[in-house]
Formats: structure tokens, sequence, C-alpha cells
């Protein structure tokens, strides 16, 4: 996992969620709904990116939706470099909580959504287990990685939900405990650097002073 033999090889990942978008603020589930940014989620997206540039990241990756397409294009046009999409990287399908709010879900799926609370493996709505979006999403982001020279960064542009699955599997956490990473602010994003030990979480809903964390994820 950390290059040839044995040695450190220096690597960043930052894990960056997409901008605001109208169901954020209604607090509606996205899932792999394709929704798009807000005048404020491109804002958002700009000012960050105008950050994540100053770390000179040598690739992108991104969700193909147009959250995130949108959001990786803000850092690609600073940058020069080229956006990879990949579905792989889409939020958690979530069936039939996708378009719901959060009350809705709560009124009407409240012990599946307990469950999940508790951190059992839920089929939120019937749709994507937790540990079945870090089975694709996590591959992608390492072999994005294993790509990047030595001292590389990495950017990721994806989802809440997507985002904290992947660190929890990057970082060796029982898929149970992931919820404890909590969730990500519009923009926001999660640093991991590589250890002799693997990969280690550095920061966690960095890049702005707290916000509330809005949508997919709360």
């Amino acid at each position: 996992m950390n290059g040839h033999s044995g040695a450190v090889r220096d690597r960043k990942i930052v894990l960056w969620r997409h901008g605001q978008t109208a169901w954020n603020l209604e607090r509606r589930f996205q899932g792999t709904t394709d929704i798009e940014l807000t005048d404020e989620g491109i804002a958002q997206a700009r000012r960050s990116a105008r950050l994540l540039a100053a770390l000179r990241p040598d690739a992108i990756i991104a969700s193909d939706l147009r959250r995130t397409a949108d959001t990786a294009a803000e850092l690609a046009a600073l940058t020069g470099l080229e956006i990879t999409h990949d579905e792989a990287l889409r939020e958690t399908y979530a069936g039939a909580w996708q378009g719901l709010t959060h009350e809705e879900i709560v009124a009407q799926y409240g012990e599946q959504y307990a469950a999940w609370k508790r951190g059992e493996p839920v089929r939120r709505g019937g749709g994507e287990l937790e540990t079945e979006v870090a089975d694709r999403a996590a591959p992608v982001v390492e072999s994005s990685a294993d790509k990047l020279p030595d001292g590389g960064t990495l950017v990721v542009v994806s989802h809440g939900g997507t985002i904290r699955t992947t660190i929890g599997r990057l970082i060796g956490l029982a898929p149970g405990t992931w919820e404890s990473l909590g969730g990500l602010s519009n923009c926001c994003w999660s640093v991991l650097g590589e250890t002799l030990r693997g990969w280690r979480l550095l920061e966690h809903n960095a890049g702005s002073l707290p916000e509330p964390v809005l949508g997919d994820d709360d």
C-alpha cells in the first residue's frame, strides 16, 4: 500500500465535498440524484478552489454527478489539471430515501434510520450498504494515489457519505464506527497523509470556520 520496499512516499489525499445544492438547504437526501449547485454552491467552490490550488495538487478525480463535476471544475480551472470522472465516487444510492427530507425519513423510516445511526449495516431506502460504497470508492482513490509522484497530492471531489466511508476504509476503522467521523460541510475537505502504518487522518471537515452540515450526511 505504501509503495516500494516499505518506504513512505509522503503522499496526501484531499477528499473535498461538493458545494451547496438546493436539496442540501432543504435537508433533502440526494444520494445518486443529479442535483446542480446553487449560486452560493458555485461561490463556495471558487473560494475553496483557491485554497486547494495552493496545495499544488498533482491530480483531480471526481464523481460524475453535476454537483461534484462543477465543484471540481473550479479547481481544474486554477490548476490546469484534467479531471478524471468516475461514477464509483458517487454518493450512496439510498433508494426510497432519495428526495425525502430528513424529517420525512425519520417519520417514515424511523427504525431504519435509528439502526443506521447505531452503526448497524442498513440498506437505507433499500439502497447500498456503507461497506458497499467503500468497496467501490476506496479502490479508485487508492489506485489514483498510487499513481502520484512521491510527495504528491490527490484531490478527490465527492459526496459526504462516500467521503466518510472511504476515509473509514482507508484508515482501517471498523464499519460500525464510521459514523463517529461526523459529516462534512459543503465545500469542506478532509486530508489523509501517508505513514509507515498506512493512511492517517490529518484534517477533517476543514476549510472554513465551522458551518452546519446540510443535506446528505447529517
